[in-house]
């Protein structure tokens, strides 16, 4: 693939990446923060951390920062509310805009999207609180089968989500979850290899990035999978070509739905009695930690961690637009 990679450092101006925050997936953050920093700076970047955890935002205007990279994960960086106030202060930012990333971090609003166009996405109920009785509960397995995914439809990184073999762990899954969210999702669970595509740059310019299979220990891709253990494997080309290209389409194609920009990650099931695949979510601000799938796509295709960051900044934007003169 062919990207732009001659980008001056010094014409990016002062530079905040944005880490830590206030979400429950603030360690992942200050994992990812942390990464893209040393990456800008070794880069050349006049680049410095800011934890929106511990400064008001108007810190970034009044200290004259130019741009801002986005590595916080979670509600209050992915869902649309950093961004709005990003939009507001005039700084541009990477990723996704406002609306894109408010509907991207609602995973039931994002299959109501996917479905609505056509995209293939896992059968589903959204429940909320006040309906979730134990004879609803209960009931959900009848209508989805087992096994179940029960979700917090407004978390990542794993957080609150439980595979429900049976009708006695529905209970707990739920409660669980609903530590995190008010509506939780169901999901009828596919079976099958688990995949994820990213997809770098906006609208028709954007190109996805090979597709990886994910080999968790004992099937299962958790937290601690994700995030600690240096067992989980990260495969490419394990697919047939036609397959692969199938797939980088339908993520295209559910990335620009979405209006998604500059990057996204799309996480899928594969359903091995037939090998169709099922979109699950798309990730707005996706990590960038040692084990994370995006800089491991890229340099499958020669752009190395330093050079991914490096391009993601220089794509910062903001949709803001005013009247001639103003500033």
């Amino acid at each position: 693939m062919s990207l732009d990679l001659n980008i001056d450092p010094k014409a990016l101006g002062k530079v905040a990446v944005l880490f830590g925050g206030h979400s429950a997936e603030r360690p992942v953050s200050l994992m990812s923060g942390n990464g893209v920093l040393e990456a800008l700076k070794s880069a050349g970047v006049d680049a410095h951390a800011f934890d929106p955890a511990e400064r008001p935002l108007q810190a970034l205007k009044d200290e004259r920062f130019e741009r801002a990279f986005i590595a916080l994960h979670g509600r209050g960086g992915e869902d649309g509310s950093l961004q709005g106030a990003l939009e507001w202060l005039g700084i541009p930012y990477t990723g996704s805009g406002v609306t894109a990333s408010g509907v991207a971090m609602d995973k039931t609003m994002t299959k109501r999207v996917w479905a609505a166009e056509g995209l293939t996405t896992p059968k589903y109920l959204a429940l909320s609180r006040e309906e979730l009785t134990r004879e609803r509960i209960r009931s959900i397995p009848d209508e989805l089968g087992l096994p179940v995914v029960v979700k917090p439809p407004h978390e990542g990184s794993s957080i609150g989500i439980t595979k429900a073999v049976g009708y006695s762990v529905m209970q707990e899954a739920v409660e669980l979850a609903l530590g995190f969210d008010d509506e939780l999702l169901f999901e009828e669970c596919i079976e099958g290899p688990e995949l994820t595509c990213a997809v770098l740059g906006q609208g028709a310019d954007a190109v996805a990035l090979p597709v990886v299979e994910i080999r968790a220990a004992g099937g299962d891709y958790n937290f601690e999978n994700k995030y600690v253990s240096d067992t989980t494997q990260y495969c490419f080309g394990t697919l047939a070509p036609a397959l692969e290209a199938e797939i980088q389409q339908m993520v295209l194609k559910a990335y620009r739905l979405l209006g998604c920009r500059g990057w996204g990650r799309a996480d899928l099931m594969l359903r091995k009695s037939d090998m169709k695949p099922f979109l699950l979510e798309m990730n707005t601000s996706p990590g960038m930690t040692s084990h994370s799938l995006v800089p491991k796509a890229a340099k499958a295709v020669g752009i190395e961690y330093p050079q991914l960051c490096l391009w993601l900044l220089a794509q910062a934007r903001t949709d803001r637009k005013l009247p001639a003169g103003k500033t």
